[in-house]
């Protein structure tokens, strides 16, 4: 089992930045991808971003160029440096971590998200 806890979240203007941080405890060893998705009240969340744990990155076109996903396998923390933020990048941020059981099943954990609100 993995627990995740994000932080960083906050109120920036539009065109400022802002690092999430999210903090893996548990069955780090087993993390396979970790990733940033984010929701708004009402409709169903999205992809931002994903990382191996070989540190290959994929991106939502709408954050490409402006946002950069990065991990510290030591440190067992996953950020999301945001650049560049638009207002429609308000939602409520949230950290996933997907492993593999014994079986070679997949198992998907969520941290409690962190609002992110950008104002123009």
């Amino acid at each position: 089992q993995v627990q995740l806890v994000e932080s960083g979240g906050g109120l920036v203007q539009a065109g400022g930045s802002l690092r999430l941080s999210c903090a893996a405890s548990g069955s780090t060893g087993s993390i396979r991808m970790m990733g940033w998705y984010r929701q708004a009240p009402g409709k169903q969340r999205d992809l931002v971003a994903t990382i191996t744990s070989g540190g290959s990155a994929n991106y939502a076109d709408s954050v490409k160029g402006r946002f950069t996903i990065s991990r510290d396998n030591a440190k067992n923390t996953m950020y999301l440096q945001m650049n560049s933020l638009k207002p429609e990048d308000t939602d409520v941020y949230y950290c996933n971590a997907v492993l593999r059981n014994s079986l070679g099943d997949p198992l998907e954990y969520w941290g409690q998200g962190t609002q992110v609100t950008v104002s123009s």
